[in-house]
């Protein structure tokens, strides 16, 4: 489960423009995720746990390209890729080769479903979780609590927060732990470089 704590961060990267009940507020957040080809954004996640004597930080960089899927490059204390396309996972390394990730069943389920999300497929969503919408388009907040029992025994829930565009993900765990992330500088991915195409496995 460590790597649920990024992998729906992506929920709300596009922006949307029109004032919504609480609802329609969540149908059209969700609706304007496929508007993008592709986007990137910079992060620092925090995380904390009791069983920790200080909170863990990590800063890097991601990317997400619709229909492919997602690169998330941790650049601070490690470094570290990992793409997610489709159903697998793999670290990548220096040269743009893919090494297949073990143990990661649950990953690229929750990868699958956000992809789904992303492009328009909002009952993927729906069936993964309940979903609360609320604020305005000026600051809202989208809260997922997991549907299915087991998932919920670990995951308590998760929060995304922003305005226009991401600002921030919450993510609180059953046993106390937390994870905070914070965007910067979101954007449209531009043209991706060849490493990065490699990765995605695009032509």
């Amino acid at each position: 489960m460590r790597r649920l704590m990024f992998l729906l961060l992506l929920g709300c990267l596009a922006p949307f423009a029109h004032a919504q009940t609480d609802n329609t507020l969540l149908q059209n957040v969700l609706a304007e995720l496929g508007r993008h080809a592709a986007v990137r954004a910079d992060f620092t996640q925090t995380r904390s746990n009791p069983a920790l004597a200080k909170p863990q930080v990590s800063q890097g960089r991601l990317l997400f390209a619709l229909g492919h899927g997602m690169l998330w490059q941790t650049v601070s204390p490690y470094q570290e890729t990992i793409a997610l396309t489709g159903s697998r996972s793999a670290r990548i390394d220096p040269d743009g080769n893919a090494h297949p990730m073990r143990g990661e069943r649950g990953v690229s389920q929750v990868s699958q479903m956000l992809q789904g999300m992303l492009g328009g497929k909002v009952d993927e969503a729906l069936r993964q979780f309940n979903v609360e919408a609320s604020g305005t388009p000026a600051q809202w907040t989208l809260r997922f609590v997991p549907r299915q029992e087991r998932v919920a025994r670990v995951l308590g829930s998760i929060e995304l927060q922003g305005n226009d565009y991401l600002q921030g993900i919450t993510i609180a765990m059953q046993d106390g732990a937390r994870t905070e992330i914070r965007f910067a500088h979101t954007r449209d991915a531009g043209p991706l470089v060849a490493l990065e195409k490699r990765a995605l496995g695009l032509p």
